[in-house]
């Protein structure tokens, strides 16, 4: 029997490997299989797509702006919400912060707290404004922990 092979994309940003899920039940690996704790965690808010990690190996405190950015820019793109003429909400928060309910289908889950980025849906090649266009919201660490993916 032949191998799958690996259940994610790659792909480098200012040198921070940003890996992108290929489907449910590899968004799933990707996240509770690949992911770390402090890797960062990005996707579309409640639209099917892709679950996006950038991965984290110094374990820093942040990752730089530009990176996340880009990263959500991939999510967008790597979503159903990928031909959306406005921007998009990107949850961003830490695989650490990321839950699966019981009996949850594959790729749904919830995440305890997040931050929001505003982006355009922009793949593989970089646009020359990629940051520019950015625009950052906190989420509150009180809100109820909800589904946001499937």
């Amino acid at each position: 029997m032949a191998s799958r092979g690996r259940v994610y994309r790659s792909v480098i940003v200012d040198g921070f490997e940003v890996l992108i899920g290929k489907g449910d039940r590899d968004n799933d690996e990707l996240t509770f299989g690949v992911g770390r704790p402090l890797d960062a965690w990005l996707h579309v808010a409640g639209v099917p797509g892709s679950h996006v990690l950038v991965r984290n190996p110094e374990q820093l405190a942040e990752l730089p702006r530009a990176v996340l950015a880009r990263a959500a820019e991939l999510a967008a793109w790597h979503s159903k919400a990928r031909a959306a003429k406005g921007k998009l909400e990107v949850h961003v928060c830490r695989v650490a912060d990321v839950r699966k309910r019981r009996g949850a289908p594959a790729g749904e889950v919830q995440l305890r707290r997040w931050d929001v980025l505003r982006v355009y849906a922009r793949g593989e090649e970089p646009a020359a404004d990629a940051g520019a266009e950015e625009q950052a919201t906190r989420g509150t660490q009180a809100r109820p922990p909800r589904d946001v993916t499937r």
